[in-house]
């Protein structure tokens, strides 16, 4: 072998491995890179499926709040209603039952007293809620 063919293998054998050394080092940055963009993936999906827990409970929340502000509305209402809302409906209720007492008189009139009868039913039911509470029973 001849000094050129020695120094030929030589620069071969040093080019062959620089270009085995930089493809090495250039999957190992590769490698890495994908891995620390899997692990962001991974993380990114377990922070969204917390993120769904919370939105789910917050809607969850909201709806729970809107019912209590209804009951919190409704109640607001019947508290506004006192003592001659309650007499008016007294008032109502005997009137029912006397037109209940008419219509059963008559043959044609036995579905105007049984709604006559309903109504005056939930007339008084009304009422019952509108009683004044003692303060001590609503502590």
């Amino acid at each position: 072998m001849t000094a050129i063919q020695i120094c030929a293998l030589i620069v071969l054998t040093l080019l062959v491995s620089l270009t085995y050394w930089a493809g090495y080092r250039g999957g190992l940055i590769d490698g890495r890179i994908e891995g620390i963009d899997e692990g962001k993936a991974i993380q990114q999906s377990d922070n969204s499926g917390t993120i769904q827990d919370l939105k789910q409970s917050l809607d969850q929340a909201q709806a729970h709040r809107k019912q209590l502000y209804s009951h919190y509305e409704r109640a607001l209402a019947a508290s506004k209603l006192g003592e001659p809302a309650r007499q008016t409906l007294l008032e109502i209720a005997e009137k029912l039952r006397i037109a209940a007492e008419t219509f059963s008189a008559f043959r044609t009139g036995k579905k105007l007293e049984r709604d006559s009868l309903a109504l005056r039913d939930r007339a008084l039911t009304i009422a019952d809620l509108l009683k004044p509470v003692a303060l001590e029973d609503a502590a």
